[in-house]
């Protein structure tokens, strides 16, 4: 009988000896399932435990593939330890001594961006960094803030453009898209923020003012202002959420969209699409979010010029 942990030797073996290398694809859900004769469920199982391992990651639009940086976490790799850390060697003082905010900050958005924000503990960093978890609230004093620092950092990446092209729709339009660039980037920042508690990140918070400003220069109350800017939000936080929820269930699947329907369709027929559901057999292309966003952004806009007061 082939069970998961032999599927996921198989896979892990091919990137060991380089026939798959960084960026590559493995096997996915159905292919696993045609190889080695088994079922769907079995061949989830074997994503899932090469994923715990570090080894594959998923991505967007792909579906699961070699890990930039493939770090074995199995219990196999790990030196014993006489003091009984579950295997985990004991971190040196040198890692300590280079402990840093920025440090930690940094090794927090990578995880977030290959695993979800879920997977941000202090205890993973301090595997990641080499470190003992309470050294790192020397530098972080709390998870709460650790989301901080990390929504501050990944606003920091980009800027506003300089100088910011003409005309008040140019402009929100290129505050919009380079937020939209962030999330594309950075999935988990749609779960990891709030429209009516907002994290206190200077460099988000200077943007935000920003885009108040240019709202304000319309003739917009301060008030007006902030409920257009938090429509505009909404938007990306909309399309954030399915972005974010997209990444999750092709990481847990290893299935890409595709697969996904490939799989479903005996499903959707049974539930009436193509008899009862007419309009929903009628579409024929996947969605596609940064055609959602384009969409919604241009609708917003048209909107917000018809109700520009009068200056």
């Amino acid at each position: 009988m082939v069970t998961y942990q032999s599927i996921a030797a198989e896979i892990r073996q091919r990137i060991d000896t380089g026939r798959l290398q960084p960026g590559e694809r493995v096997p996915s859900t159905r292919a696993i399932t045609r190889e080695w004769g088994v079922a769907v469920a079995t061949a989830t199982k074997a994503l899932q435990a090469l994923q715990a391992e570090g080894l594959v990651r998923g991505v967007v639009g792909v579906g699961t593939v070699v890990a930039d940086r493939p770090q074995r976490t199995d219990a196999t790799e790990r030196p014993s330890s006489p003091q009984g850390t579950a295997g985990r060697r004991r971190p040196g003082r040198d890692a300590e001594s280079d402990l840093t905010r920025d440090r930690i900050v940094r090794a927090a958005v990578l995880i977030a961006d290959a695993e979800g924000l879920a997977a941000v503990t202090m205890r993973r960093l301090a595997v990641e960094l080499d470190a003992a978890v309470m050294s790192l609230y020397r530098h972080v004093a709390s998870k709460d803030d650790l989301l901080v620092l990390m929504v501050d950092h990944v606003m920091g990446e980009r800027l506003l453009p300089d100088p910011m092209p003409e005309g008040w729709r140019p402009r929100i339009e290129a505050m919009a898209r380079l937020h939209w660039a962030l999330i594309k980037h950075h999935p988990w920042m749609g779960s990891g923020m709030s429209m009516t508690r907002p994290l206190l990140a200077p460099n988000g918070m200077a943007q935000t003012d920003w885009s108040l400003g240019v709202l304000r220069e319309l003739g917009f109350d301060p008030d007006t202002a902030l409920q257009i800017y938090l429509a505009l939000a909404g938007l990306l936080f909309g399309v954030a959420m399915s972005l974010q929820q997209e990444v999750e269930a092709e990481r847990e699947t290893g299935q890409s969209y595709d697969e996904w329907v490939d799989q479903s369709d005996e499903e959707m027929e049974r539930l009436g699409v193509g008899t009862r559901f007419l309009h929903l057999a009628a579409v024929q292309n996947p969605p596609d979010l940064d055609a959602v966003f384009d969409l919604g952004l241009a609708l917003i806009l048209d909107g917000l010029a018809q109700r520009l007061p009068v200056r």
